[in-house]
């Protein structure tokens, strides 16, 4: 059975997106609309800096088609507050708030700042706080967590590593769950390099695995076209 490609981009409420990707006239509040009949999926930052309120989470999951899914960037609180140690209650918390989402839910992304360096019992006990029925994808900055070993722990939880590029660092292509978590940052994407892209997710969810893709946001929306070529690339 073939896998799912969502794709989309980080956030969607840029006024700048128009006329690229917007329609001059569309109103704010219909963005989210407009963009969720284009593309499959939308990753939520703001929920780094607080927790999202289930009215908000209620109204997004309203608003798009059944098949959208929403990946949700967990708080700060987690990641750089707490630096992954001992966050069993707030993992908890944030989860159960993306709830509101329902079958709409996609992952949760954790993003470790880029100071925070391999501790592979950190990690552990990290891994074991988080919630099952719960897709979990976690992103590091620090090139000491690039290992083998670290692999293999994320292996045992099926917790995807974020295979993420953004001109400085690039992650290693290891698969550690049955899907996968793609953060494509740079600003200078040809398009050779969309091709590439494509095709490698082409092999992915050929070979059965769901993929989540995400491309930075811009201020000129040539992120969300380019994510639109990717996915007019797929066959």
């Amino acid at each position: 059975m073939s896998g799912q490609l969502f794709i989309g981009t980080s956030g969607y409420a840029y006024p700048e997106w128009k006329p690229a990707f917007y329609p001059e006239k569309t109103k704010q509040a219909d963005f989210l609309r407009y963009y969720s009949e284009r593309l499959s999926t939308v990753e939520i930052n703001n929920s780094f800096y607080r927790f999202p309120s289930a009215s908000a989470m209620e109204g997004w999951r309203d608003q798009v088609p059944d098949e959208f899914r929403f990946a949700i960037k967990a708080n700060q609180r987690i990641t750089h507050i707490s630096r992954l140690k001992d966050v069993g209650d707030t993992v908890r918390d944030f989860a159960e708030r993306c709830a509101a989402l329902g079958d709409k839910m996609g992952p949760i992304l954790y993003q470790c700042p880029p100071n925070l360096k391999r501790d592979d019992d950190v990690l552990r006990a990290f891994c074991t706080t988080l919630p099952r029925a719960v897709r979990h994808a976690i992103e590091f900055r620090n090139k000491s967590w690039f290992d083998d070993a670290v692999y293999e722990i994320l292996r045992e939880f099926s917790v995807a590593l974020v295979l993420s590029e953004d001109g400085k660092l690039a992650t290693p292509r290891e698969l550690t769950a049955e899907w996968a978590y793609l953060r494509l940052r740079r600003d200078d994407y040809s398009d050779d390099d969309l091709a590439e892209w494509s095709s490698w997710i082409s092999a992915q969810t050929e070979a059965g695995t769901d993929i989540f893709a995400y491309l930075k946001h811009d201020e000129t929306g040539e992120s969300p076209m380019r994510a639109l070529s990717i996915l007019g690339r797929q066959t």
